[in-house]
């Protein structure tokens, strides 16, 4: 028997049109899918600012796409968790400072980056505020030490709202809607993505931060620099021993330097103990320290606000014409305390052409804390120099400054705006010019940090206030040489720096006019 013969089965073929139609179908939704994604999470618009002290305040340093927060999320934090916070006001309560018509506060960029972030930027902790007493809207002061702002309390906040079981769509969501309202796709992605993602972010930054744990309190108005950069930046193990002489247990808790009066020190010693020489690895090192990622640093960006701090202008002492006011200038005082400050021998080390001006004045002679100079050593800055050593711009000028026996110390700068620079020596642990000039053991033991009223009779901020009396009732920071018990507090001595000590009580009442004139 025959086999039955099998069907013939024709497939007829797709036209050639046919076949391209769906290829390019395929590669439109790829590329809308690849589109939606750039635009909500990558599309960047960077705010521009033609006015430089505005770009100073709120412009760029590059750190958003990789430490920014989601602007609608960081918006709504003090509301949800209030109790975190040290006191009433929101963002205020941490001493941050807002100017009219701005959305974030002086020192913070808000910018998109697939959708608006925040992050801060140098002028965070390099501009004051400056109220005289009765004054209610503050005087802001770009490039002074930001002594009213709590860099670690800011910190700690944003890790305290990530712990909280809180932190989650159900109820952040509800409170951003309540100011912005969302789009479908939008609120798809705060809950599944941005929130969920933002709290693992913040999280992780507390685990890196977890130093700081056992070590004293910065308090407004201060902090660590470096040790961040070595257990951060360098990934230096905080338990383990670092640069073979036990320095894992570093203290660097600093007052914020002024950023204004640099012009001319390129080229020498910088920072509080001398740790780089180059003005440029200073501005560079402290963008990467707030979290700029590498890939991310617009190296013209940097040059351009290296040009705006060089131009700052030293702020001048706010006198008063009224003779009755205890601002008034007296010429007369002025010119004693001229005297006096060559009696003291204040010229060696602070003024232009001094033998130590802007040179390291060794510990055995300044005799302050020693603590800060102790936290680098040149393992650090061998480690640091070479970390951007594929980038054109790189590091060079670090050094270290804990090896013993070699004049290590502090470094004496000119006095230009020294009124506002207060509380005084490198660690802040000195209230007021009047009292940098007792003795050791009559200098406060302990005062209260942050408020930005003015003494102007002992030249520094009212201090013997724990909480702000205007309407948020702002709790400040109780800075203390030592513990309940009596035990020093590590970083916090207020000893040293004697010149000035031997001078009678008039003199030294004259020797602060003069300085509030410089």
């Amino acid at each position: 028997m025959s086999e039955e013969p099998k069907p013939l089965i024709v497939r007829p073929e797709r036209p050639f049109p046919t076949r391209w139609a769906l290829a390019l179908t395929t590669l439109l939704i790829v590329g809308l899918i690849g589109g939606f994604a750039w635009y909500r999470f990558f599309r960047t618009v960077t705010p521009r600012y033609d006015d430089d002290l505005e770009n100073y305040k709120y412009g760029s340093i590059g750190n958003v796409p990789a430490a920014g927060v989601p602007y609608y999320i960081w918006m709504v934090l003090p509301r949800v968790f209030p109790e975190h916070l040290p006191g009433n006001g929101g963002y205020a309560s941490l001493g941050m400072l807002w100017e009219p018509g701005h959305e974030a506060p002086v020192g913070f960029t808000k910018m998109t980056v697939g959708f608006p972030r925040i992050a801060h930027n140098c002028a965070a902790c390099h501009t004051g505020s400056f109220r005289k007493q009765g004054q209610e809207t503050p005087t802001i002061y770009p490039g002074a030490p930001a002594h009213q702002f709590s860099p670690q309390a800011y910190l700690r906040f944003l890790t305290a709202c990530a712990r909280d079981d809180r932190f989650n769509a159900d109820v952040i969501l509800p409170e951003i809607e309540y100011f912005v309202p969302l789009s479908a796709i939008d609120k798809i992605l705060y809950r599944y993505v941005l929130i969920p993602r933002t709290r693992d972010a913040l999280l992780e930054q507390g685990r890196i931060n977890a130093w700081q744990d056992s070590r004293p309190d910065w308090g407004n108005g201060r902090i660590d620099p470096f040790n961040p950069v070595k257990f951060g930046t360098l990934g230096a193990d905080y338990h383990q021993d670092n640069d073979g002489v036990s320095r894992y247990d570093t203290v660097g808790n600093s007052d914020m330097q002024p950023l204004f009066g640099l012009k001319g020190r390129d080229g020498g010693p910088l920072h509080w103990d001398g740790l780089t020489s180059s003005l440029e690895e200073v501005v560079i090192s402290g963008a990467l320290g707030d979290g700029t990622a590498l890939k991310d640093l617009d190296y013209p960006a940097m040059k351009r606000l290296e040009r705006i701090i060089l131009a700052l202008p030293t702020p001048a002492f706010p006198y008063e014409d009224d003779p009755g006011s205890p601002y008034r200038r007296d010429e007369e005082a002025i010119g004693r305390g001229a005297e006096a400050y060559r009696k003291a021998d204040c010229a060696r080390c602070h003024s232009p052409g001094g033998e130590l001006t802007n040179k390291v004045v060794p510990l055995e002679e300044v005799g302050t804390d020693p603590e800060r100079h102790k936290l680098w050593g040149q393992a650090d800055a061998d480690r640091y120099n070479s970390y951007a050593d594929r980038y054109h711009w790189d590091f060079s000028k670090f050094v270290g400054t804990n090896a013993p026996g070699k004049g290590n110390g502090y470094v004496a700068h000119e006095l230009g705006g020294i009124w506002i620079r207060a509380p005084y020596l490198h660690n802040g642990s000195v209230p007021t010019l009047r009292d940098l000039f007792e003795p050791v053991e009559k200098r406060p033991k302990s005062f209260y940090r942050g408020y930005d009223v003015y003494d102007p009779i002992k030249a520094g901020w009212v201090s013997d206030v724990p909480a702000s009396p205007d309407n948020d009732g702002r709790p400040f920071f109780l800075f203390a040489v030592a513990d309940e018990s009596g035990n020093p507090i590590k970083g916090n001595g207020n000893g040293g720096h004697l010149w000035g000590v031997d001078l009678s009580d008039a003199e030294k009442d004259d020797l602060v006019e003069y300085l509030k004139s410089l």
